[in-house]
């Protein structure tokens, strides 16, 4: 593959969905990743749900353009063979429960002997110490402790809900690329490596912080807790669907009572200014919505794109393969998967000048380059074949 990354290699110890996704993100961009996992059934979530050719959904859309090894690094053929492939490489990500790598064998001082300038990144859930560094931990449990479940219910005093998707998971995934890419434009820099810790804790408290945290900012100013300014959403029925509409400054509102016709909101008090429409932010929502149901969505998205007021439909994730901007974007590419058929998925988001569009090569099966990878760290095919033979490899 071509792309930014095109000669760096990644070896790949992580599991479920933040690490995977973050070297994923990596190897879209041209990186050799290579995933090392258990001979014994591999990553968990190649037994998911939803599955065609014996390959699930989940595993075909975290771990694409990567190649598979499968060691048993409790055997200690396994981890030599392990570290034969990190003397090969860029950087060494995995996503055990703090201190397993260590027992392992595979910690940083024993990564560093065979590659001194090894990037090494540690993906925790809580975190490296502390009351919860080694609990379990999955992405409900992070909503809940990191606050974002209060914010998604819209006040501290409301039953707290959880985000409909794996935030944290995922979020912590993009944190970590981007921390991979920078460790590695540092140490072309300076020559040196460096470990990266990353707790998915730490990456959505960050996240919050920009826009969800204003009462908790000031550290001696006396603000009240946060409060939600409407339990409403910005989601509005019509007689054909949903669409939802955001106006935010003077000349939006006065475009949408045009597109609404209704003049008599200009003169309305309760909405003269941006601030007083925000103070009265669940009257003034309850005033379009009760407009907005009496037409279909085709009407009133035309009407409110006329007057520039900023709007859009609110698909189903069916709807949204066949949008007109999705399709305009070029986001979604049908390709076919040696074992999982023909299959649809959306091509990485960030698009390079300098490297044009490559085929990508489907999520692999387990231990589909076992053989070919340590052939090239110098094993004989009947060293590789007694590996296999004995579980120490699969392949």
């Amino acid at each position: 593959m071509t792309g930014p990354l095109d000669g760096v290699r990644i070896i790949d110890l992580t599991a479920m969905i933040s690490g995977p996704l973050a070297t994923m993100m990596l190897a879209d961009q041209g990186a050799e990743v290579i995933k090392v996992e258990n001979p014994a059934g591999g990553d968990f979530t190649r037994s998911a749900a939803n599955r065609q050719g014996g390959m699930s959904a989940l595993f075909l859309n975290n771990n694409r353009n990567k190649k598979s090894v499968a060691l048993n690094l409790k055997e200690p053929e396994g981890r030599e063979a392990l570290l034969k492939l990190v003397a090969t490489a860029d950087v060494f990500v995995q996503n055990f429960r703090p201190g397993v790598i260590a027992r392992m064998g595979l910690g940083e001082e024993e990564l560093r002997k065979v590659a001194p300038g090894l990037i090494m990144v540690s993906v925790s859930g809580f975190g490296d110490s502390g009351p919860y560094a080694q609990r379990p931990v999955y992405d409900p449990l992070i909503q809940g402790l990191s606050g974002l479940a209060t914010v998604q219910a819209g006040a501290d005093g409301r039953r707290p809900q959880l985000v409909r998707t794996i935030l944290p998971d995922k979020l912590t995934g993009v944190t970590a690329a981007q921390a991979i890419t920078a460790a590695l434009f540092a140490r072309e820099r300076t020559g040196e490596g460096q470990h990266i810790r990353l707790s998915m804790l730490d990456a959505i408290v960050a996240f919050l912080w920009s826009s969800d945290m204003g009462s908790q900012t000031f550290v001696h100013g006396d603000l009240p807790q946060q409060e939600a300014a409407s339990f409403q959403d910005l989601i509005y029925e019509t007689t054909t669907g949903y669409i939802t509409i955001a106006v935010q400054n003077d000349r939006e509102w006065q475009a949408i009572i045009r597109a609404l016709e209704r003049p008599e909101w200009a003169g309305d008090a309760r909405f003269r200014t941006a601030e007083l429409r925000q103070q009265n932010i669940d009257a003034r929502l309850e005033l379009i919505q009760s407009v907005i149901r009496t037409d279909s969505a085709e009407h009133w998205l035309a009407r409110l794109e006329q007057e520039r007021v900023p709007c859009a439909p609110v698909l189903t994730r069916a709807q949204m393969l066949d949008h007109p901007q999705v399709r305009a974007n070029d986001l979604l590419l049908n390709y076919q998967h040696p074992q999982a058929g023909l299959i649809r998925q959306s091509r990485a988001p960030s698009r390079f000048s300098a490297a044009p569009d490559h085929d990508w090569q489907g999520a692999p099966t387990l231990g589909q380059h076992t053989r070919a990878l340590l052939t090239n760290c110098g094993y004989s095919p009947e060293e590789i074949q007694d590996m296999i033979d004995s579980g120490t490899a699969g392949g």
